[in-house]
């Protein structure tokens, strides 16, 4: 067979639309919703000031963040992108410091999440301060230009996702929190969540989200648009602060620096530890993230677990019921509601599509469909689909459904050929043999191609992929397909997810991992414990098996031991007194063990500079650490 077709391919490779492409976007532009303009008018509302050029770098000049780039997205959508998607993308890009009314403030599109400043008494109040330390000394710079003087006297973090509280040190260090006793409010559970969610998958999970935030994608009409919570996931430095205040009921009412505040604790539902607040004295409600302005993620395309849509909805009911004489909306993401009636409106639309969901996906798998049947069949009723609101921006009803059912029922949908199928090269390979052979399968999946048939052509052309990666025809046709694929697609994550794969066939896996480096402030703050959890699932098994070792880490800054003990092929820990049978001992600080971890010096380095001792069996200990992996995070996704 012949190459397949390559029209007119951009910098990265990624083709053009097709007519069957254009013909699917321009149906879903007249299916759309009535567009009053209202969400434009509001993501303007109250625009104080905005910076012409917003670029933001690090120390060594790498960009950090670069709003300037998604100047393209103006206009009518082009044929390469899904026009509600695009929508979405243009209101993304309004950014600068606001005024939700006087005395809130947020400074919006200098990051993925909002910035949220309020007028206390005596200074400002800060709510979720963005991802990285440079974004959020952005966001303040600009603040403060336009601002009165004023110090910062609290800091509120909604929940425990990054992109709410990584720019911390930019804004209040932990030594300025402590000798002024500045209050740091966050819902109960914040700390062992922030710093250990993703961490035991952290690595599969970091690479996953290449994919689902478009991090190789350049921002252009057949690149990355949008997220649709928000540009994109800012790169930097992260931090954390440590909260004074936890917010561990609802209602909980709690007096900011003359503010009146009542908090809903919120956990289990869009993170496992999530706030949102009421201020009285405003008639302002800001629903953090269990509200936004578009259908959320009940699971997460980097890999996460389900999340409880019945308790998510439920805790937008009991927000309507506690603060439904709200005259203002601010969310953390995307820009605010103003007016009682339009506020309720609002949050009624999202309560009641995940409870749609949650309750739908449920009466379709008592009557016996699979996640993949019910994703194809349920759709939103009309009276939940007339708004922007709860479009698939982000989430998608196809794949939140799917997550509702492994919430209750796990991964299996009962189809015996499921239990056991044949991993994806052998399968790859079968398959491809049924089909006649490569040539005959490509001829055919050339034809679906050219019927627009975008699904199943990626369907069978992944087996051939799999079955012969190094075949540049089924390569090239596969990222063809994934280039309309993602063309198509309303969801941001979607949209880069396909795109991604087509890039990766075209240019390969990444050559560098992200520098965990970055997170060193954040890593101080992580439990111990949390360390030698990622040891556990870094022990090869196979080649432990038979020995048994047991090893005293002892922190000598923190005056603590940590007896780590394998048996069984598993490594176990423990909090306690050093064993004084241990084959080995490990005497450290807690910053050396970070800057081993990190790989900023090694373990013979450590031992050479005199900082670290050993005791014992040196050979026992070479041993031991002989047994770990180290995952680099480059491992292919869309070929074997």
């Amino acid at each position: 067979m012949s190459n397949p077709v390559t029209l007119n391919p951009d910098s990265q490779g990624h083709i053009e639309p097709t007519a069957h492409t254009a013909d699917m976007n321009s149906q879903v532009k007249a299916e759309l919703p009535p567009d009053n303009l209202q969400d434009f008018e509001d993501a303007r509302r109250g625009l104080i000031a905005s910076e012409p050029e917003l670029k933001i770098c690090g120390e060594a000049g790498n960009t950090v963040w670069d709003q300037d780039a998604y100047r393209f997205i103006e206009g009518e959508a082009p044929a390469s992108v899904n026009p509600s998607l695009w929508r979405q993308a243009k209101l993304n890009h309004i950014h600068g410091l606001f005024e939700v009314t006087p005395g809130i403030y947020q400074i919006r599109g200098y990051d993925l999440a909002n910035l949220t400043i309020i007028e206390g008494k005596t200074g400002w109040i800060v709510v979720d301060p963005l991802t990285s330390e440079e974004t959020a000394a952005a966001a303040m710079t600009l603040a403060r230009k336009h601002l009165p003087p004023r110090p910062v006297v609290a800091m509120i973090f909604t929940h425990s996702h990054a992109d709410h509280f990584g720019g911390t040190a930019a804004i209040l260090s932990a030594a300025e929190a402590a000798e002024k006793g500045i209050p740091i409010v966050a819902p109960e559970g914040f700390m062992q969540e922030s710093v250990s969610e993703n961490v035991i998958a952290g690595v599969a999970m970091q690479r996953r989200s290449q994919f689902m935030y478009g991090r190789r994608l350049a921002p252009s009409n057949r690149g990355h648009v949008d997220t649709g919570l928000g540009k994109a996931l800012a790169a930097g430095k992260l931090g954390i602060l440590a909260p004074t205040v936890l917010v561990s009921q609802t209602p909980q009412i709690m007096d900011i620096d003359g503010i009146r505040f009542v908090f809903q604790n919120a956990p289990d539902s869009e993170a496992p530890a999530e706030l949102t607040f009421y201020l009285p004295e405003f008639k302002v409600f800001c629903g953090a993230e269990i509200v936004s302005r578009n259908l959320h993620n009940i699971y997460t395309l980097r890999g996460t677990k389900a999340r409880d849509a019945l308790k998510w909805s439920n805790y937008i009911d009991e927000a309507l019921g506690l603060f439904g004489e709200a005259e203002i909306y601010f969310g953390t993401h995307h820009w605010p509601v103003w007016g009682n009636q339009r506020v309720i409106d609002f949050l009624k639309i999202q309560r009641d599509t995940y409870k749609y969901i949650h309750d739908q996906t449920l009466r379709l798998a008592n009557e016996g469909l699979t996640p993949r049947e019910i994703a194809e069949a349920l759709q939103l009723p009309d009276s939940l689909r007339r708004t922007f609101d709860n479009r698939d921006y982000y989430g998608t009803v196809r794949h939140n459904a799917k997550a509702v059912y492994a919430f209750y029922f796990g991964w299996y949908d009962a189809n015996p050929v499921h239990l056991n199928p044949l991993p994806p090269v052998e399968a790859g390979a079968r398959y491809v043999a049924f089909m006649g052979g490569a040539d005959n399968l490509l001829q055919k999946a050339q034809a679906s191609y050219d019927a627009g048939d975008y699904r199943w052509v990626a369907e069978v052309v992944n087996h051939l992929v799999f079955a012969e990666p190094e075949n540049e025809n089924a390569r090239a046709l596969l990222a063809n397909t994934y280039d309309q694929l993602g063309y198509q697609s309303e969801s941001g994550p979607w949209r880069d997810v396909y795109l991604t794969a087509a890039y990766e066939l075209r240019h390969g896996a990444p050559a560098s991992r992200p520098n965990v480096a970055n997170a060193t402030n954040l890593m101080q703050q992580m439990p111990i414990a949390s360390f030698f959890d990622i040891m556990s699932v870094r022990l090869d098994g196979p080649k432990a098996a038979g020995k048994e070792i047991t090893i005293n880490f002892i922190f000598t800054d923190r005056d603590v031991c940590y007896v780590l003990k394998l048996e069984n092929a598993v490594l176990h820990h423990y909090l306690t007194k050093p064993d004084p049978k241990a084959n080995a001992s490990l005497k450290l600080t807690h910053e050396l063990y970070l800057r081993i971890f990190t790989g900023r010096i090694t373990m013979v380095e450590a031992v050479e500079s005199g900082k670290m001792e050993i005791d014992g069996s040196a050979d026992d200990l070479i041993q031991f650490f002989s047994l770990f992996t180290k995952p680099n995070g480059l491992f292919n996704i869309i070929t074997p």
